[in-house]
């Protein structure tokens, strides 16, 4: 299984040789800010199946809390990325192309989601971190 994505503008580009971790969306303030959105939907890579196929000197990324942060295409601003120092550790389900072969399986920080967000679907709400999920994980 291969999996591809990219930026809104084509510039940055990668791959995936493994299936994606389960789906989440995060719901917290910063998310909002930084998706532009109610949040952010993402899924966590197998380490070593990420790979960039181009357009790796066009990325930028903001550090979000020390160690973590997330990857950005310094033409058109889309996110794509969770980073852990230099490694990837997930993507933007928005970002691949195509069906990214998951579903969101959880919302998190709902306790703190906007007045103006309605979640659909059945998949489990916790006002934080789920008692299994570690902090930036």
């Amino acid at each position: 299984m291969s999996l591809t994505g990219g930026c809104f503008c084509g510039k940055v580009r990668y791959q995936i040789d493994a299936p994606l971790g389960p789906g989440r969306c995060c719901h917290c303030s910063r998310c909002r800010k930084a998706f532009s959105g109610t949040g952010s939907a993402y899924a966590e890579v197998v380490p070593g199946s990420f790979s960039w196929l181009s357009g790796e000197d066009n990325l930028t990324s903001y550090e979000t809390t020390p160690g973590w942060g997330m990857g950005f295409c310094r033409t058109c601003g889309s996110t794509l990325c969770g980073m852990s120092g230099a490694k990837v550790h997930g993507v933007t389900l928005g970002s691949v192309d195509g069906d990214p072969g998951v579903q969101i399986e959880m919302h998190i920080f709902v306790g703190s989601k906007a007045p103006w967000d309605h979640i659909g679907g059945d998949a489990p709400q916790y006002d934080a971190f789920p008692p299994q999920m570690p902090p930036n994980g």
